[in-house]
């Protein structure tokens, strides 16, 4: 195993999955600190933060957590690591430290980047990503964020959360733009409240840095222009493979702009040669990664023929409420010209939801016309953990009866999945043709009490 950095663990353990959760878990803390009134409790006096505790407490978890990507370890396991950048000069060699390294197969996991955009004066202005974002000296009295991904939208509620005024530009007409737009506004309507402000279907036109502070002008959908200033910006605009430099093009090895050209068996242009995470452009997630792993195991070492399938792959933002998804939406169900119909459930009828008082959010779950689900999107308390459910059900063909009858603890929020499947069920039990058949067979006469205008009768 080469890799170009001095330690294992890659963007996901320095950069990525687990520092940004961690930081978010302190955000959470801090805002549930300032609202305990809302919970019966005496209002403490909370006091600023200072954010190079919280970064302090970022690199003990990344230090317990990296031990299990140590050279020692994978050494133990029986794979020898060698660091450096490695470069291919030949189909089956690569250069690495003078040396000449040669395989019979071989796995690019590269991983990916944040992506700079072309923005007039960037050069010359100083701006942070998320490699720099989870270390911070100090926390920023006011920060622009320029994009609205799930890495801006979580960033943006954490920081405003701790005390920074918070901005946020998005060129499309709203956040998480390849969620559906009903539930990514709720979501930013909760954001909004919170102190974070967005300026949609807006246009960076140049940065500049003022010395204390930095500039952004941008141009709104009605083409007025409007300068935005603040001490931090934040780039959260996407990523970019890492793939310059592996001298893929000698060996014949195609790629896009995206990432690698891989087939469903992940083999590139030249089948020896395979690729997984974020250097193929697709599913950018840690647990897509490790997915994608094992399916290149099974070909390369196994021989055995066997694909992806990212039908029902699950992804999560971590905001608060949380946002998880798997399979289709209703945009992407849309744009596959898929007939489908939606069945919805509302956290604020959840007791354990109300308990907690969390009343934003609902399950949505999206059929097709053979009434089978596509996909279920959450926006919730827990949402994360909640779809895990789905993801049994969907990769194991469980039919929507089995989760309506079956028994769910009392009160959780996970029976909203229940309740959703037993919405869909329900049109089936309560329908005409079943009315008139009871109807028949018990000679039912109807209600035993009415109800109106407020009174009994």
């Amino acid at each position: 195993m080469i890799e170009k950095g001095g330690a294992l663990g890659g963007d996901c353990l320095y950069f990525g999955c687990v520092p940004s959760k961690t930081l978010i878990r302190s955000a959470n803390i801090y805002h549930m600190m300032k609202e305990a009134g809302r919970f019966g409790l005496p209002q403490p006096e909370v006091g600023p933060v200072k954010f190079s505790d919280i970064a302090g407490r970022i690199r003990a978890v990344i230090e317990i957590i990296e031990k299990h990507d140590s050279v020692e370890r994978f050494c133990k396991l029986g794979a020898r690591v060698e660091f450096g950048r490695a470069a291919f000069v030949d189909e089956h060699s690569v250069l690495l430290n003078g040396s000449v390294f040669s395989a019979k197969n071989w796995v690019i996991a590269t991983g990916s980047s944040p992506s700079i955009p072309p923005i007039e004066g960037l050069d010359k202005t100083p701006y942070i990503t998320n490699r720099e974002i989870f270390s911070l000296e100090d926390l920023p009295r006011s920060m622009i964020v320029l994009g609205a991904g799930p890495i801006a939208v979580e960033m943006s509620q954490s920081f405003a959360r701790l005390g920074t005024e918070v901005s946020v530009v998005q060129r499309s007409n709203q956040i998480l733009s390849k969620e559906d737009k009903d539930m990514a506004d709720q979501l930013m309507e909760v954001l909004g409240s919170e102190g974070v402000t967005f300026y949609l279907n807006s246009t960076v036109l140049s940065v500049s840095d003022l010395g204390g502070e930095r500039a952004v002008v941008i141009r709104s959908g009605d083409g007025g222009e409007l300068e935005l200033r603040a001490e931090t910006i934040l780039i959260a605009m996407g990523r970019v493979a890492n793939l310059d430099g592996l001298g893929l093009e000698g060996i014949g090895v195609g790629y896009t702009k995206k990432g690698l050209k891989v087939d469903r068996r992940l083999r590139t242009t030249r089948k020896h040669v395979y690729g997984a995470g974020d250097v193929t452009g697709e599913n950018q997630f840690t647990h897509a990664a490790g997915y994608e792993g094992g399916i290149i195991i099974a070909n390369a070492i196994f021989h055995l023929p066997k694909k992806t399938d990212y039908t029902y792959m699950p992804w999560c933002t971590y905001t608060d409420p949380e946002f998880a998804s798997i399979g289709m939406n209703e945009k992407r169900a849309g744009q596959a010209s898929i007939q489908y119909s939606v069945w919805e459930e509302e956290f604020k009828d959840n007791d354990r939801s109300l308990a907690e008082d969390e009343k934003v959010g609902r399950v949505k779950m999206i059929l097709n016309e053979q009434e089978r689900p596509l996909g279920v999107q959450i926006l919730g308390p827990g949402a994360g953990e909640i779809i895990n459910e789905w993801v049994a059900v969907l990769n194991g063909g469980v039919k929507l009866s089995t989760i309506a009858s079956a028994v769910h603890p009392y009160p959780t929020l996970g029976e909203i999945n229940k309740r959703v499947a037993g919405a869909f069920m329900s049109k089936k039990i309560f329908s005409n043709k079943v009315r008139k058949s009871l109807k028949f067979l018990f000679n039912l006469k109807g209600r035993a009490c009415e109800w109106e205008d407020g009174g009994t009768l």
